[in-house]
């Protein structure tokens, strides 16, 4: 008889993992913040039979009592966004793991793989941890180190990384659940810590703008939100045209979308806007 097993989790990132606990496990709940139906988990849920239900909170009886009913031991945490209060962590006999993308202790909390490109790493990975009542706080089960690719965005390494997650549950949470898997605690004394971003997090003051190298790291990191953006005056045309305020924003693969405007690159971006080749001389960005 296959394992029931309950999963949280709340962004397209995590479809890898659903799926093979669909495939190897007996799936018998999905519980995600995504409202809509057409959001990736309900969508997919809906698609593949799978018995799904929608939270704004775990602090709710009705949500309780569908867990107890389920009866199952174990649940599978991934990109939840919610923390999960004591009273839920006591029904599961054994516990929630949880697949975090970093090699905890370091970046623990919301924006790990954000804060890896911002420094500069170039290596991350993805823990398999068993949850207690603090953040990222729960000894180790596994872990797993990826590189950093020149060219990942967030949206790329997450992705990734969620994969590999998907691959190491797998792996590991047969052996966890027979007991040959004991976890480790983390050297608590390294951990580091990491933040939720702002929308302005990834506004650039043109007059006093972060280092070329900075700016190539925020656009990654921040790709796709919260983005790296200005706003200024800026007319169309090289000579004529209406001086509009306008979002700007700076994209991977050297693109920049004017608000309203599909994206160009940055030499299309100089010949279309009288301010154009001024901006990126500013940010020392080349063409």
């Amino acid at each position: 008889m296959k394992q029931k097993i309950v999963f949280f989790g709340s962004s397209r990132y995590v479809i890898p993992i659903i799926e093979v606990l669909k495939k190897n496990f007996d799936l018998s709940l999905v519980i995600t913040t995504e409202q809509n139906p057409s959001n990736p988990i309900p969508h997919f849920c809906n698609k593949n039979k799978i018995k799904y239900i929608s939270v704004t909170s775990l602090n709710n009886s009705i949500v309780n009592d569908q867990l107890s009913m389920v009866n199952c031991q174990l649940a599978i945490l991934a990109d939840f966004g919610l923390i999960i209060p004591k009273r839920v962590l006591k029904i599961f006999q054994k516990g929630i793991i949880n697949i975090h993308p970093s090699l905890l202790p370091k970046y623990r909390g919301p924006t790990p793989v954000q804060n890896a490109i911002l420094n500069g790493e170039n290596m991350t990975g993805i823990s398999i941890i068993k949850l207690d009542d603090k953040v990222d706080h729960g000894p180790i089960l596994a872990q797993k180190e990826e590189k950093i690719l020149e060219d990942d965005t967030a949206d790329t390494l997450y992705a990734r990384l969620f994969e590999i997650g998907a691959d190491l549950i797998y792996q590991n949470i047969k052996h966890y659940i027979k007991g040959y898997l004991k976890p480790r605690q983390q050297i608590h004394s390294k951990a580091t810590f990491t933040k939720l971003l702002q929308k302005n997090d990834g506004l650039i003051n043109l007059d006093n703008p972060p280092s070329p190298i900075k700016i190539a790291r925020m656009i990654r990191a921040y790709h796709p939100w919260p983005g790296v953006w200005t706003k200024l005056q800026i007319v169309a045309g090289s000579t004529r045209g209406v001086d509009v305020q306008k979002i700007i924003k700076f994209l991977p693969e050297q693109k920049i979308q004017v608000e309203g405007k599909n994206p160009v690159s940055y030499k299309d971006f100089t010949n279309g806007y009288s301010k154009g080749k001024d901006i990126l001389e500013k940010l020392k960005l080349t063409i």
